[in-house]
């Protein structure tokens, strides 16, 4: 089976967040399971150099913004073939791939995108120019949601048309103007189609056009078809329900193991994970100027700075925290008066608090292994990957208990202890008195290391590999692929 696998963002050539993680992981997995994988991404200045790339192809210039030229070379540390969008007008810019250095958007979002839409669909078509055919197109979030769209406005056979919602929060909304620049039929243009609130809308392109749609939980799945989760979609989803799965992502413990992480100070397993920890903690303290005190309870916190993510929850619950004597280290960005407020917290309480605004591989890292709690108070979260890497490393997650933060981690109740299946802290309202109360509940707990250790040591027992994902994605690929009935 051929699968083209297309993403604006592929880890580790460029991350903004979890789905570079698993545009980098799942393609990976299916590969091992004998698919013939071949992945499409933006060439972001530096992607071509680190994946030894070479043009194979050119595609004209079809919205009148300069040649696309297709390169190809292999994903990093892997045999797998990648494609690159050379369109050095739309792509080759400093700043994220999102975002300028400002912070902003990208004010051409609206063709940088629609363009890796339009290649992904090119490729897609039973005489691309590269002379290879997918079986199966997959397409990951908004970005790349107009490519079913455009097959099926070209007509003609097509790949299977698999489309997975990362964020419902993310939609990719423009205006209709769009429609014709884009090279779009008006005849889509309509509630039916990818027509939205009187604008365009990449994601519900992607919703409409596709044969199936996944997301990246079961319980986000049930969430999204809903008013809370659906940010105004939720009628489409649930008229597709039939069509969307909920498959949880997985875990690379190839990169995300503290057995053989060469970012650690010191590497551990579960035979010595209290020597294994305690040395990362204080290794990390002293680097982020905290006191090196191994009886504080240390909370990380590795995220995006928005409301989205409870970040304002955490704000709000910090004094109560530092009043119980715990250390918070924190890396992430986001919104601006969050990373002025999270700064303002460390100038304040340098003995208790550490900030770095941005985002750090190694850090990230190291924040797993050297925490005891890592905090995610999501009011939703899709999936979650931060708490699955914490189970690995004998970290508890301290959670809402919302997607697939609901779907990973088992609240350490008086019940879920005795049976040892307990393997972190949960909470039920996404509400400053809640997550206080949770994690008052972590730092008790942390006081009885023997609880501790139980816990921990179930933590880092879960699988969570990304084959068990990979096998149910196959198995949607079959269901779909040109010929199957």
């Amino acid at each position: 089976m051929r699968l083209l696998f297309a993403s604006s963002e592929i880890f580790p050539l460029a991350k903004t967040g979890g789905l570079a993680d698993v545009a980098g992981s799942l393609p990976i997995a299916l590969h091992a399971s004998k698919l013939d994988v071949r992945l499409l991404m933006p060439a972001y200045p530096g992607v071509a150099e680190k994946s030894a790339a070479r043009p194979v192809g050119n595609l004209g210039d079809p919205f009148g913004l300069g040649s696309t030229v297709i390169l190809e070379g292999h994903l990093p540390g892997t045999d797998l073939p990648l494609w690159l969008i050379d369109n050095p007008n739309l792509y080759d810019r400093d700043g994220g791939p999102y975002l300028n250095g400002d912070g902003h958007n990208w004010p051409d979002n609206d063709m940088r995108f629609g363009l890796l839409s339009w290649v992904a669909a090119r490729l897609g078509q039973t005489n691309s120019p590269l002379g290879w055919v997918p079986d199966i197109l997959h397409l990951q979030d908004w970005q790349t949601g107009l490519a079913s769209a455009y097959l099926n406005a070209w007509g003609g056979q097509r790949p299977g048309l698999v489309f997975t919602i990362h964020n419902m929060a993310y939609q990719g909304v423009f205006p209709a103007d769009l429609v014709p620049r884009l090279g779009l039929p008006w005849s889509f243009y309509t509630p039916d189609g990818f027509e939205f609130w009187n604008q365009l809308s990449y994601l519900k392109a992607g919703l409409i056009y596709s044969d199936k749609l996944t997301t990246v939980s079961p319980t986000y799945a049930r969430e999204i078809q809903t008013a809370d989760y659906g940010f105004g979609m939720e009628g489409v989803l649930t008229a597709r329900s039939r069509d969307l799965s909920g498959i949880l992502n997985g875990a690379d413990y190839a990169i995300w193991d503290p057995a053989k992480d060469s970012y650690l100070t010191r590497r551990y397993g579960p035979a010595d994970v209290r020597a294994g920890k305690a040395a990362n903690k204080a290794a990390l303290q002293k680097d982020l100027g905290l006191p090196e005190s191994p009886d504080a309870p240390l909370l990380v916190a590795i995220t995006r700075l928005s409301d989205q993510k409870g970040m304002d929850l955490l704000l709000s619950a910090m004094p109560a925290v530092i009043a119980q004597g715990a250390q918070l280290a924190l890396v992430g960005t986001g919104e601006r008066a969050l990373e002025d407020a999270f700064v303002a917290l460390a100038r304040s309480r340098p003995d208790h608090v550490a900030v770095r605004i941005g985002y750090s591989e190694d850090l990230a890292h190291r924040l797993q292994a050297a925490a005891d709690f890592v905090l995610m108070p999501s009011r939703f979260e899709p999936c979650g990957l931060t708490q699955i890497y914490a189970l690995r490393y004998g970290t508890l997650p301290i959670v809402h208990r919302t997607g697939g933060l609901a779907d990973t981690i088992v609240d350490a109740t008086y019940d879920t202890m005795l049976v040892g299946r307990a393997t972190g802290l949960v909470f039920d309202q996404p509400t400053v008195s809640a997550f206080q109360w949770c994690i008052e509940r972590a730092i008790g707990l942390y006081r009885h290391p023997e609880q501790m250790a139980r816990i921990q040591a179930t933590g880092m027992r879960q699988d969570f590999g990304w084959q068990r994902a990979a096998d149910h994605y196959i198995n949607l690929y079959r269901a779909i692929r040109p010929g199957t009935a």
